[in-house]
């Protein structure tokens, strides 16, 4: 009864954070717009200056959504692999998906020459990169899913999971050298990561394909308690191993496989948040962990596009450069605290 009375206080206390960070992300950029302004436009309490108006609706909202999205789907989807391979430094990307999505994108922005003319133009568009990015996580986790056919190992399906990630690597690593100075670039820019340039349609989308895979999520959870003790005793519980293996699979690859589609490939949040839950709530129970997991997945990720635009610089750090200087020490920490060195 103690330990529950704990985690409803947590779980408040994360609830009240994120909504402050949310709208400090919405009130921090390079027009700075007061907490309570901001509060009036989202939550129609009064008037406020048109100007802040479109900025808060058109620009600022869409990207506070986005992240939080970001956050959450990423979040999640390092719980379910780490669970699933008993691996602390699985992250959701662990399966190639974010490999797949990068060579996508990489064979539109720098193989596009080599495509007709209508073709070209209609993949280089906003929603023809997107698309090229889905393919290409779609066409790894496919590949994927034969080569698990054949494994009924979980670690071997890892080890081939990298393996794509490296033969992916290594073709767009021959296209970027074949490249021109402006496609290099813009594939520089969009490996990058960039949570401001999605449209309400493609918020939309992304919203859609999120909620999707965390429905598929929820129906793995007892199934992911189990598997923390192994295949073996999972099955001894008479959890169909195949088939909740590949729901994990398929959710995780919408979430990583879409948000990558969107905004690029984001480093560090989901392999660093699923362990800060763990550490804060000191249980293995996911159903605690799924609903922690999405608060501090959402409150982080807006925590590090809040640093990226803080008052007075005239530019946006890239949001991959804060996860990774945020996220990298805690993976350090992590592998000090596995090796028991102190």
């Amino acid at each position: 009864m103690k330990k529950n009375k704990q985690h409803k206080i947590l779980f408040s206390a994360l609830l009240i954070g994120l909504v402050v960070v949310f709208l400090l992300n919405i009130g921090f950029g390079q027009v700075a717009i007061p907490l309570k302004e901001v509060a009036k436009s989202i939550f129609g309490f009064g008037e406020v200056k048109d100007t802040w108006e479109y900025i808060i609706i058109n620009f600022r909202l869409p990207k506070a959504i986005t992240a939080a999205l970001v956050g959450i789907g990423l979040s999640i989807s390092g719980l379910l692999m780490q669970t699933l391979f008993r691996n602390p430094l699985a992250g959701p990307y662990v399966l190639g998906l974010s490999s797949g999505s990068s060579l996508g994108v990489a064979f539109i922005i720098m193989g596009a020459s080599f495509l007709p003319v209508f073709l070209a133009d209609l993949f280089l568009s906003n929603f023809g990169i997107v698309l090229a990015s889905i393919l290409g996580s779609i066409f790894v986790l496919f590949l994927v899913f034969i080569v698990s056919k054949k494994l009924k190992d979980t670690m071997s399906i890892l080890i081939v999971g990298l393996m794509f990630s490296s033969f992916t690597g290594a073709i767009v690593s021959v296209l970027t050298y074949f490249s021109t100075a402006e496609q290099l670039q813009k594939f520089t820019f969009w490996s990058m990561g960039n949570l401001g340039n999605l449209s309400w349609l493609q918020l939309l989308i992304l919203s859609i394909s999120v909620v999707i895979g965390l429905f598929l999520s929820l129906f793995s959870i007892k199934s992911l308690d189990a598997f923390l003790l192994g295949e073996n005793y999972a099955k001894s519980l008479g959890i169909n191993i195949k088939k909740q293996r590949n729901l994990i699979f398929i959710a995780t690859g919408i979430l990583a496989g879409s948000i990558t589609a969107f905004v690029g490939p984001i480093a560090f949040v989901g392999l660093a948040v699923p362990h800060i839950s763990k550490l804060v709530f000191q249980t293995s129970n996911h159903k605690i962990l799924f609903l922690s997991t999405i608060i501090f997945g959402a409150l982080i990720m807006l925590l590090c596009d809040t640093i990226s635009q803080l008052p007075g610089l005239d530019f946006t750090l890239p949001i991959n450069a804060i996860t990774s200087i945020l996220g990298a020490p805690i993976v350090i920490w992590l592998l000090i605290r596995k090796r028991g060195i102190n």
